[in-house]
């Protein structure tokens, strides 16, 4: 019999899904099933579940077809398992690496009823906050198991269904089942301790508790908030039908009134209007469940507390309450005075131009306005714009305006409106356009204004983390202020993604509610539409022959490692790829671009990184080389060979950090060193079968929507308002 079912629901949770799944999946432990719940979701949970399941054994997906909500949801997944242990995982939670042989351990040397275990919550900022079980069990439980009567306080634990593996048999026995609703955990958490012969408990930090910025109940003002009432009366209908346990009923009843006052206390779940009414229903529950013999009122504050909800003394709790927020603000704002900087000279100006923004903002915005920037300024390229493009064909009531630096305002194409960045004119557009579309944030001084849209286009599939995940590693986030980055964020009304798997991964780097366009990325529509005659004129302006092969080298930045070039001899390669051989080399946008034309011909090696267009060397070359780049994923489009060559791929992955290994799904043929690239193309196996059907896989996970037409979807639906 398998050891442990892990059963993951899964509800718009794509963003982390992967991260769930690849966490019980890669445990050194065998012996497991994973059921992954799809309840519904508009997102793309049901089809990585699909995906999981198609590729491992040990996976199985159940779609469900309509949104049932969590409980029902882990009780389908319930119904399906057969290991002899069901362990219930949110589908935004994960693992902690190779904790499951302890857990296995455990399991197989004490044959507990319920297993607890331990867990650190997540928070966005990465910030991990330990659970209460070094407090609940100051001293270490060991393996020995026990009843609830013998260490009742097991009960202040938080009470939660991913905390605690339960024996399959003893649950089926109980008819115990999630019931609908909030706060779902209550009604199952609660009678599995209650009803348990054998309690084991291990200090071992296991499940990450992953603290969403949002998206989360417990940071929902909701009326639902109320549905607790009915989950606790539901543990109360289990104790009363077992006279056993009445033992038990005071320090149940103290975790009761414990769980309304912290539902109550928390100001992101109860309306002001609807507090003194859920006050009203825990005086009602207090006064109808307190045990005949009294239960154990905490001290101090807590304590008052419960006295005052025993008196029913709503205005009394609500001035205290008020007055102790009122304390605790000031004491935030003494923490966080700082005295204020002298004014610089750059300061003033800067000073200056802001009032003058903030003057424009409170002149009405031009309904016809739309503003577009590209990597910070540098000038006109990728999505935005190609979205300028489109929309001067498809709305043409539209007035685009670019926004550039002073030193690359002579690289806009002849008829492009612009303003310079930092310039009065360019406050003036951002503080009055209707629309603003960049492929990077606009600077933290830019407000939103009601009534005007954001569109976030990005800059390519990301293979590397990005965002929030980069908190994870810090070598490649020097510097990086991720609360001004949230910022930022919270400013997009839409984010644009070339395919599903961006869609996810950005759903996790960038939290925020946002629309998601997933309609392809502009800049590539010029890839599929581009005519045999027109890659003939780049080749020739590039100065390359019909009967040349042109290979295209373009390496990702790495941030961790400054001024690092990965091993590559131009001219050992050209020794492989022959007297029709060309190589055109290409820098990451964060090297070498200063302004500067710095391609030159060296016989048949170009440096082609000051080429405006990265879509002409595309369309240039005949093979693609390239590393952790999201360039892969454009180049891809044409369906030309690619060859991964990642030297330092453990390094990257350990200290940058990647979303998925491009060596183990490669778009084609793959190298670790460079004399494995050079027998790439001395064998021929960038254009070989294996090659080709790697290529393909590829192509049909991140270029289903690379058809010629992404720029004209994104401005029918932002620009013209036709639904997707």
């Amino acid at each position: 019999m398998t050891l442990i079912s892990f059963v993951v629901p899964a509800f718009r949770v794509q963003g982390y899904l992967r991260e769930c799944l690849d966490s019980l999946l890669d445990q050194p432990v065998r012996d497991i099933e994973v059921i992954g719940v799809d309840d519904g979701s508009p997102d793309a949970c049901g089809d990585i579940l699909t995906e999981y399941a198609a590729r491992d054994p040990r996976v199985r997906a159940l779609l469900l077809p309509a949104n049932a909500g969590l409980g029902p949801a882990r009780n389908a997944g319930l119904d399906r398992a057969t290991g002899e242990y069901v362990w219930f995982l949110d589908g935004d939670d994960w693992l902690a690496p190779d904790c499951l042989p302890e857990v296995a351990d455990r399991l197989t040397a004490t044959r507990p009823d319920v297993l607890l275990v331990d867990h650190v919550r997540v928070h966005w900022d990465e910030r991990a906050t330990r659970s209460a079980l070094p407090e609940v069990f100051p001293e270490p439980p060991g393996a020995a198991t026990f009843r609830l009567a013998e260490r009742p306080e097991a009960l202040r634990l938080l009470h939660t269904a991913w905390n605690r593996l339960v024996r399959r048999e003893f649950l089926t026995g109980l008819g115990l089942r999630f019931a609908p609703g909030w706060y779902e955990d209550v009604a199952f958490s609660y009678p599995v301790l209650l009803a348990a012969g054998r309690i084991g408990v291990l200090d071992r930090v296991c499940v990450n508790y992953r603290q969403r910025r949002a998206g989360a109940i417990t940071r929902t003002l909701d009326d639902r908030h109320f549905e607790v009432f009915d989950q606790w009366h539901r543990v109360f209908r289990f104790l009363d039908e077992r006279p056993d346990l009445v033992g038990l009923r005071p320090a149940v009843f103290e975790r009761m009134i414990w769980h309304y006052l912290t539902v109550l206390g928390n100001g992101d779940r109860i309306a002001p209007a609807l507090r003194p009414a859920f006050f009203q229903r825990i005086t009602a529950d207090h006064r109808h469940f307190r045990p005949a013999g009294g239960y154990p009122v905490p001290d101090g504050w807590d304590g008052l507390k419960h006295r005052l909800v025993a008196a029913g003394g709503w205005h009394t709790f609500s001035a205290l309450r008020t007055a102790n927020q009122a304390r605790e603000t000031a004491r935030s704002a003494g923490r966080r005075a700082r005295p204020v900087a002298r004014r610089t000279a750059r300061g003033a100006r800067d000073a200056l131009l802001h009032e003058y923004y903030r003057a424009e903002l409170r002149r009405p915005i031009d309904p016809t306005l739309a503003v577009y920037a590209a990597y910070w300024y540098r000038g006109y390229a990728c999505n935005p714009a190609a979205v300028h493009a489109a929309a001067r064909r498809l709305a043409p009531q539209v007035r685009g305006v670019w926004i550039v630096r002073r030193d690359r305002v002579d690289t806009l194409p002849p008829g492009i409106e612009y303003v310079v960045a930092g310039t009065r004119d360019c406050q003036r557009v951002l503080a009055r356009a209707r629309w603003l579309v960049n492929n990077v944030n606009f600077p933290d001084f830019v407000r939103k204004r009601p009534g005007q849209v954001h569109v976030q286009t990005h800059h390519g599939t990301p293979v590397k983390v990005m965002g929030l995940d980069q908190q994870r590693y810090p070598l490649g986030a020097v510097g990086m202020d991720f609360a001004g980055l949230l910022r930022r964020v919270e400013r997009w009304d839409y984010s644009v993604t070339s395919n599903a798997f961006s869609t996810q991964m950005w759903d996790r780097a960038y939290p925020a509610d946002y629309v998601r366009l997933e309609v392809g990325y502009p800049r590539n529509d010029r890839l599929v539409t581009a005519t045999a005659e027109e890659v003939r004129a780049v080749r020739a302006g590039l100065g390359i022959t019909p009967d040349e092969r042109v290979v295209l080298y373009a390496p990702t930045h790495r941030e961790h490692l400054p001024g690092y070039r990965p091993p590559f001899d131009p001219y050992r390669l050209l020794d492989v790829l022959g007297p029709a051989g060309r190589l055109l080399v290409r820098s990451h946008y964060f090297h070498d671009r200063d302004g500067r034309a710095r391609r030159r011909a060296e016989g048949r090696v170009v440096d082609v990184s000051a080429v405006a267009s990265v879509e002409d060397l595309y369309l240039a070359a005949d093979v693609l080389v390239t590393d952790y780049s999201s360039a892969m994923f454009d180049y891809a489009v044409l369906d030309r060979p690619i060859v991964i060559y990642a030297p330092d791929r453990d390094a990257y992955r350990l200290a940058r950090g990647v979303y998925f290994d491009v060596t183990a799904e490669p778009p084609g043929a793959v190298a670790l060193t460079f004399e494995e690239l050079r027998e790439v193309f001395r064998g021929g196996a960038e254009t070989g079968e294996p090659a080709e059907r790697a290529r393909q896989a590829f192509r049909e996970r991140f270029c289903r929507w690379d058809d010629g037409h992404a720029a004209e979807r994104l401005v029918r639906r932002v620009f013209l308002g036709e639904p997707g």
